[in-house]
């Protein structure tokens, strides 16, 4: 056995040790210790047989690394190790900038999948859909491809073209798409008064500086209406989620008091609480939330704690589901390791894990048919995606001013938050001034 390999055994049966000593010394080994202690011993075996057998000479640190990986891929789909590339691609996805196509991607039935295009980016413009199966990268076939592995081949220079063939539900033959890459902006906020008194607020993302970008926004709004809003939608629509942090500033802008999320995970570390305070929160007007199947995580912590307080009427489709959060974790070597640590439960004690948001009004957008609409992936339809417990379509408004008219005319859930909270004034008019 070569000395690496030898060192590389010993260092795992140290490790096996490790963990058996924190059995009491006066009994026999449990069942389960039994079974770790021989299951490792067959993954010793296999590596030897490898090093010492395969056709080709392997790389012992690939082995590893490669063996890591599987070990995360059996948890759930969010749990990935993270190579040096990797783990920085990950912490520019924060801070909002990068060279690529502009789409979220996940893994559905060992196919990647498109989860929301990101509005005004080349995959937007291009056509792109929630729900689209990317079935090769170039000339490479996307088959028991990683996310991380696609990110790398779609992201590069300015510039540069990348060509993806994807697969859509309500089309007999694939399409192919040849997409020029762009510095990826992705602007967390954008706002837009819809009528006399009635804002609108888009949220994206949530990045490092979502909450700060919302106060502008509706600073902004307040003064081009020249007084208080007294009805507001915010558009959390193909939001793929993002900071924690943030989702609970922006849902605590809106909250006086209460609990707006908390997380249970096995470690103590992972418990915890996030409540609501009375400073800088906004006027209590009426508000609609806008949700789709594309709204994930940070997103359903925002739209599931305004909807358990009655703060906001939910409006749209059924969200993705995902209820679970990752924690980055560096480790030696610039690599990180994304573990799912806790799942986060509304303030009412639901988990959304693989069920969702259900909106309070169901709208579903004109331009879907219900094919396309069932197409849509979900939490729920993940491979390894945790079990629930307890109880893409386009935006109005656009990067540069637009015809507010037609774009009403164009988003059907949106036209409809408007008609509820003009509803929600003509109504409270008409109750002030009976007699």
């Amino acid at each position: 056995m070569p000395n690496k390999l030898k060192s590389t055994t010993l260092f795992l049966m140290l490790l096996l040790a490790g963990w058996m000593l924190t059995a009491r010394a006066d009994r026999p080994a449990t069942a389960q210790e039994t079974t770790g202690y021989q299951s490792l011993q067959l993954f010793t075996d296999v590596l030897s047989i490898v090093r010492r057998s395969y056709v080709e000479e392997v790389n012992m640190k690939e082995l590893i690394q490669g063996a890591i990986n599987g070990m995360l891929l059996s948890l759930d789909p969010h749990s990935a190790f993270l190579p040096p590339e990797m783990y920085a691609e990950l912490k520019i996805d924060t801070s909002g900038e990068f060279g690529g196509l502009g789409i979220e991607i996940t893994i559905r039935d060992g196919v990647l999948t498109v989860v929301s295009p990101i509005e005004g980016t080349p995959a937007d413009r291009a056509g792109l859909r929630a729900g689209d199966m990317i079935v090769k990268i170039e000339d490479r076939l996307t088959k028991d491809m990683t996310i991380m592995e696609a990110v790398q081949l779609m992201r590069g220079p300015k510039g540069t073209r990348v060509r993806i063939t994807i697969l859509r539900e309500s089309l007999a033959q694939p399409l192919e798409f040849e997409i020029i890459r762009e510095i990826i902006q992705v602007r967390s906020i954008k706002a837009q008064l819809l009528a006399e008194n009635i804002g609108y607020v888009r949220i994206a993302q949530f990045q490092e500086r979502t909450y700060d970008d919302l106060m502008k926004a509706l600073s902004s709004l307040r003064k081009e209406n020249r007084r208080n809003l007294e009805g507001l939608v915010l558009d959390l629509r193909n939001n793929p989620g993002g900071l924690l942090e943030q989702a609970v500033k922006v849902a605590d802008t809106f909250l006086k008091s209460g609990l707006i999320v908390y997380t249970d995970g096995r470690e103590e570390g992972s418990q915890m609480q996030f409540s609501a305070r009375a400073p800088r929160t906004e006027p209590d007007y009426p508000m609609v939330v806008l949700i789709n199947g594309g709204s994930a995580s940070a997103a359903e912590i925002v739209a599931g704690a305004l909807q358990d307080h009655g703060r906001a009427v939910i409006l749209g489709t059924r969200s993705f589901g995902k209820g679970s959060i990752q924690t980055i974790i560096p480790m030696s070597d610039d690599t990180g390791l994304r573990l799912t640590t806790a799942r986060y439960y509304t303030p009412n004690g639901t988990s959304i894990q693989a069920k969702g948001i259900v909106p309070d009004i169901v709208v579903k957008p004109m331009e879907y048919s219900e094919a396309e609409e069932e197409s849509l992936v979900k939490e729920k339809d993940l491979t390894n995606h945790m079990d629930f417990e307890g109880a893409s379509e386009p935006s109005a408004l656009s990067e540069q001013d637009f015809d507010l008219d037609e774009a009403l005319r164009q988003d059907y859930p949106l036209m409809r938050a408007l008609d509820l909270l003009k509803g929600w004034h003509l109504l409270k008019g008409l109750q002030c001034s009976a007699v």
